[in-house]
């Protein structure tokens, strides 16, 4: 599904300082994959899933997706990838306060043109296999913290991406939240048949996922499926 051939990506941050971010990447995720990149702070994890996601771009390489090349798109082409292709949760929320759990799950399928029915039918089905169907007139901030990142995880995946992107997803739950979220999550991967990544230095997350790609200094150190 996805495939790295050879990427570089470098930040600058003020001349002579150059930061090789990622170094040479060269990586294949299979459809329906359940996988963590792990590593130390400032490895480059989360830069190699910004690239992956379009939110990013790299110096040198390519990146496909389904065999299409997306790393020389341009930025609307981009923003289109990401729209209606992907998926994305953050360790901040993300919600729009002034919507609805149930506006803010729903927003990507308007965004992409899905019918008012098809929309709530696959909010309520989505709400509900993530525990919150009874939350779906609440607004965000009447919710946890855990309970928020639901919505956010429902809105990632209603849309039915191929791929859904998680950046330390857990970084704000507490250790009872973190486990029924990436429990969800599993299920969510199961069931839809996502391919989910995840970007973390949390253990649990290390516990819970089937791959395990490891960063070092921009480069990969350790790739293992468990």
């Amino acid at each position: 599904m996805i495939k790295l051939q050879g990427v570089n990506k470098y930040f600058f941050r003020g001349e002579p300082r150059e930061v090789h971010a990622l170094r040479d990447i060269i990586l294949t995720i299979e459809e329906g994959e359940f996988t963590l990149f792990s590593g130390a702070s400032g490895c480059g994890k989360t830069t190699l899933l910004n690239v992956i996601g379009a939110l990013d771009s790299c110096e040198s390489g390519k990146i496909y997706l389904d065999e299409k090349e997306i790393s020389s798109l341009d930025e609307d082409a981009r923003t289109t990838l990401r729209l209606n292709e992907l998926g994305f949760v953050f360790q901040a929320y993300n919600l729009i306060p002034v919507l609805s759990v149930e506006e803010n799950i729903g927003f990507i399928m308007r965004l992409r043109g899905f019918s008012d029915e098809e929309i709530r039918r696959r909010v309520l089905e989505v709400a509900t296999l993530l525990k919150i169907e009874d939350k779906l007139k609440s607004l965000p901030n009447t919710l946890s913290g855990g309970q928020q990142q639901r919505v956010a995880v429902a809105r990632a995946v209603a849309a039915k991406p191929k791929i859904i992107l998680a950046d330390e997803p857990t970084a704000n739950l507490d250790s009872n939240n973190s486990q029924i979220l990436m429990s969800m999550m599993r299920e969510l991967n199961e069931k839809e048949g996502v391919s989910i990544l995840f970007a973390s230095h949390d253990e649990l997350i290390l516990k819970s996922v089937r791959r395990v790609i490891t960063l070092n200094d921009g480069a990969i150190i350790d790739d293992y499926k468990q």
